[in-house]
């Protein structure tokens, strides 16, 4: 059976691939752009060329950098890794099949009772106050507290005789 924190670290490792994967084709994809210009006469205008260069640079970062973000948030175990995950797993969706996968194993984890357990646990143990320290002061107030109920004490009046 497969444990929470191996859930979390595959989902971490799913992010990564589809990060790596898409920005490889990413990059395929701009050296088909660019290849374009090695020919002669009928190639686009160096303008058009370089605005759709830089659109799909836009384009894939927005696609990758959320990946990127939340894989490295859940391997750090950090409070908000849940959230930059399903970020990441919405943006990812899009993209089929391999970012499809992505969004449903993420989801299936963040939203089952383990993994909500697992980041509520991890969340709520860092705003934890550590124990308190008794000090010789709190020690003799309470010290003199007690003493004044001692003294103070009177004992119940007898009750009536009705024989």
């Amino acid at each position: 059976m497969t444990t929470p924190e191996q859930h979390n670290k595959y989902i971490a490792y799913s992010n990564i691939a589809y990060g790596s994967v898409m920005a490889a084709f990413g990059l395929l994809m701009l050296v088909f752009l660019w290849g374009t210009m090695a020919f002669p006469p009928g190639g686009p205008p160096f303008g058009i060329l370089l605005f759709f260069s830089l659109f799909l640079v836009g384009i894939y970062s927005v696609m990758i950098v959320p990946s990127f973000i939340a894989s490295w948030a859940l391997l750090k175990r950090k409070k908000w890794a849940r959230t930059a995950s399903i970020v990441a797993a919405v943006v990812a969706a899009s993209n089929f099949p391999i970012g499809t996968a992505v969004c449903v194993y993420t989801f299936w984890f963040l939203f089952s009772d383990q993994g909500k357990y697992f980041f509520d646990q991890n969340s709520n143990s860092n705003y934890a106050l550590p124990p308190g320290r008794q000090t010789w002061a709190n020690e003799n107030w309470q010290h003199d507290q007690q003493r004044q109920r001692e003294s103070s004490y009177q004992p119940p009046p007898a009750p009536p005789d009705w024989r």
